[in-house]
């Protein structure tokens, strides 16, 4: 696995770590600090901007990692997270309520960073496999 996809397993992890804090700590921050609501965090604007970010890095990641350990699995449950986050994104608060979002963006999320830690460690053991050099 070279450099550049550990690094994008390690960034997609990140990203879906902050949707699951965005989606869970932020409105206990609202309430404790009332001016926190100010920084615009709840906007739909950055729900649309995280599914920017993540869905690239994860798509990279995961296929180059599948390219490498051919366990399509990791992938498609991948792709599972990233449906949950865009059907989250698309249904919304209108269909499926706010709760509805945030429990849908949450497995989203968990799944996606289990997927890309598999996916990882599928990699490192590859990498350290002596059966291919």
């Amino acid at each position: 696995m070279n450099v550049n996809s550990q690094l994008v397993d390690k960034f997609a992890i990140a990203i879906s770590s902050l949707c699951v804090a965005h989606c869970l700590i932020f409105p206990i921050l609202a309430v404790l600090i009332p001016s926190f609501i100010t920084l615009g965090l709840e906007s739909e604007s950055m729900h649309f901007w995280m599914l920017i970010t993540v869905i690239p890095s994860s798509i990279y990641a995961l296929a180059l990692g599948c390219k490498k350990h051919a366990k399509t699995s990791v992938f498609l449950i991948g792709a599972l997270g990233l449906s949950c986050l865009l059907l989250a994104f698309a249904l919304g608060g209108s269909i499926l309520g706010e709760t509805g979002e945030k429990i849908l963006t949450v497995i989203g999320a968990i799944i996606i960073a289990i997927s890309h830690v598999k996916n990882f460690k599928l990699c490192q053991k590859a990498d350290d496999c002596k059966c291919h050099h």
